[in-house]
Parts: C-alpha cells; structure tokens; sequence
C-alpha cells in the first residue's frame, strides 16, 4: 500500500495541500495510508545546520519508511527522503514525488482533467528542480491542462521563493524580498495563475503576491479534476501493480 507522507508544513499549516493530494489519490482509486505519529523528515534540520539532530530524525524515521513505497507532496521532503536518507544513514527509499505521480496516472489516463484557457506559470522548487533533476513532471501535468508560461528564470536557474533553508524565519525581511521579486517575474509573464509543487513555495509566494493567485500544483489538480470520470473501471488490486511497475 502506497504511504502518503504528508510534511511538517502541509500536515500543520497549510491543509489543502494534504487534503487535496488525498482527494486525488482517492480519485484515482489509489490505496494509501499516512503515519498517525508523522514526524518531520528531517530537512529543516539538515537545512539550518543541525546535521547531527537530523541524522537521529532520520534513523528514527527509517524504522517507519523502510520498504514502503511512498509520495510526498513537498519538495524539500521529497530531496530528503530520496537522497539524504541515502547519504546519511544508508537507508534508500522507494520514494516519489506527487508530481511524478500525477504526471504518470494522467498518462496512463486513470485522472480525467478538464482543460482550460487559463495561462498557468510555474515556479521550480528548489529542492525538486536543481537539488533533485525534477523539471518535466509538474510542467506535464500543467500542460495537460492549461496553457503554460514560462518566466523569464527557469529550471536549473529558477530563483528560490525565498522560504527554505531557515530564511523565512531567521531572515523575514530577506524572505519577503525574494518572495516579492519572483511574484514580479510571474506577472511578467501575464499569466492568470503561479503554481508549485512544493508547500514552502505556496507558502511564501501567495503572502507576498497582492492580486496573483498562487496555488499548490495538487490543489490546481483537484480544482481542474473531471469528478464524473476520474476513476477507470481498473480494480485497487490492478492500480497497486500498476503503481509497482510505474518507473519514476
């Protein structure tokens, strides 16, 4: 069974990312399970220099995560549990981003999606695009639904929200500044909406943007999901294999 791990910030602050990658996963007929006693992975630790506490995290978590196959919604956990887990304590974990979910379950056409005319810029988490190679996967599925713009920095010269790495706390002003310069490359490009895919992102973003709607690239989903056709007739049993062998 898939194990959904959820994030500090998406399980404690901002919900609807949670809540809409359940939805979806749920649409999609997908058995999944989270961690009643979840704990933080470990990255704002590693992050801020704590590397000795967040080794612990991570060994205490390992017992929880070792051979499951899990999705997060975050970045920042999703560069963690894929490559730190790996680096620090030796554990490897089967683990994939939302993103590369959604990319893979809209090809296989087990999520039904309205399209619209919406222009959709997205922005390039930190952790998921230069830290972890992940570039096309969100961009698949924005593609899938809306036209996409892209701004003027981009991919492996993306500029940060400004929210990882302490920054948003230790550096508030500093954050802002970030935050408020990327929102202005996003109106640059005049699109309608910003996504991301990663809750740090939405979260710093849409406090410093006035009238530019910034949303998760789950909750862009789940807002754009054909609900009378989202499911296929494909029992749990044959979504489970299909998730197997899916090559993320």
């Amino acid at each position: 069974m898939l194990l959904y791990f959820r994030g500090c910030t998406a399980r404690e602050r901002l919900n609807s990312i949670a809540e809409s990658t359940e939805a979806i996963l749920k649409a999609a007929d997908i058995e999944y399970e989270t961690l009643d006693d979840e704990k933080c992975c470990g990255s704002v630790l590693l992050r801020t220099g704590f590397r000795e506490d967040a080794i612990s995290q991570m060994r205490l978590n390992a017992r929880d995560l070792e051979g499951r196959t899990i999705v997060t919604s975050c970045a920042g956990c999703y560069k963690t549990l894929k490559e730190d887990y790996k680096d620090l304590v030796g554990c490897e974990l089967d683990v994939m981003h939302i993103s590369q979910l959604l990319d893979k379950l809209i090809e296989d056409g087990r999520l039904k999606l309205k399209a619209n005319d919406l222009k959709v810029t997205y922005h390039d988490p930190c952790h998921l695009g230069r830290h972890a190679g992940e570039f096309e996967a969100p961009r698949n599925v924005i593609s899938s639904i809306s036209d996409l713009v892209e701004m003027e920095n981009i991919r492996n010269k993306s500029r940060c929200c400004g929210s990882g790495g302490g920054v948003k706390s230790a550096y508030g002003d500093l954050s802002n500044s970030i935050a408020r310069l990327r929102i202005s490359e996003a109106e640059d490009t005049g699109a309608d909406l910003l996504v991301s895919a990663c809750p740090f992102c939405k979260l710093n973003l849409s406090e410093n943007s006035n009238d530019l709607e910034v949303l998760d690239l789950c909750e862009f989903v789940l807002n754009n999901l054909d609900c009378d056709d989202s499911n296929d007739n494909k029992s749990s049993n044959e979504n489970e294999e299909s998730l197997k062998e899916a090559d993320l």
